[in-house]
């Protein structure tokens, strides 16, 4: 085994190129695809949360049930926003990079991504963490607490937060999935020179 590339065969060296570079595409477009689908999921979470609205009647007074009433709800609408923003952008420049092959994927700029990927994947999870505490009140209450079972009165409004929940859920698992690519990305610059001289988004 020689580590300076003397006495190695070109064809081996070409060989290795050519499975880098084919590793290199799979994850390029595995990111894109993954940054797409969390950006239109967290785009239907926060719409289905956000246009989520009940009016019911109780002793001639009209009570309207609306995400605003809770703030976990809200938390996690502004959320999704970001996150659906954010993803759209790197989306885009990934369509790039994948575009122009002799864009050197520099350190910096792999910083840049995994930080903004690591924070937006917290954000996610902090998000789907307060809304999940949110509901299971809302669903069974407390009685310990005098705090009643809101599902039971707003059926309807439940329902659809339920899904909007369950939507993010699934964006802030693609995130999580995203944050690790970008690791990948990140980390193996620092691996051997072949690896940065091969590091091409």
């Amino acid at each position: 085994m020689n580590y300076l590339g003397v006495g190695v065969s070109p064809a081996i060296v070409i060989a290795g190129n050519s499975k880098t570079k084919v590793i290199d595409r799979k994850v390029r477009v595995t990111e894109l695809i993954l940054r797409c689908l969390v950006c239109v999921l967290a785009l239907v979470a926060a719409i289905l949360i956000a246009t989520d609205v009940q009016v019911r009647e109780i002793f001639t007074i009209q009570k309207k049930a609306k995400f605003t009433d809770m703030k976990a709800l809200v938390f996690v609408v502004v959320v999704n926003g970001i996150a659906a923003a954010y993803s759209l952008v790197q989306a885009v420049r990934c369509v790039v990079g994948m575009m122009k092959e002799s864009v050197l994927f520099s350190k910096p700029l792999a910083w840049a991504i995994f930080s903004g990927d690591q924070a937006v994947a917290y954000l996610c999870v902090a998000g789907i963490a307060a809304s999940a505490q949110s509901a299971a009140f809302a669903k069974l209450g407390e009685p310990e607490l005098q705090w009643m079972q809101i599902c039971n009165m707003y059926e309807k409004f439940c329902n659809q937060v339920g899904q909007g929940i369950a939507t993010a859920l699934l964006a802030s698992i693609g995130m999580v999935l995203v944050s690790c690519i970008s690791a990948f990305g990140l980390f193996r610059l620092y691996g051997g020179s072949k690896v940065r001289q091969s590091s091409r988004w």
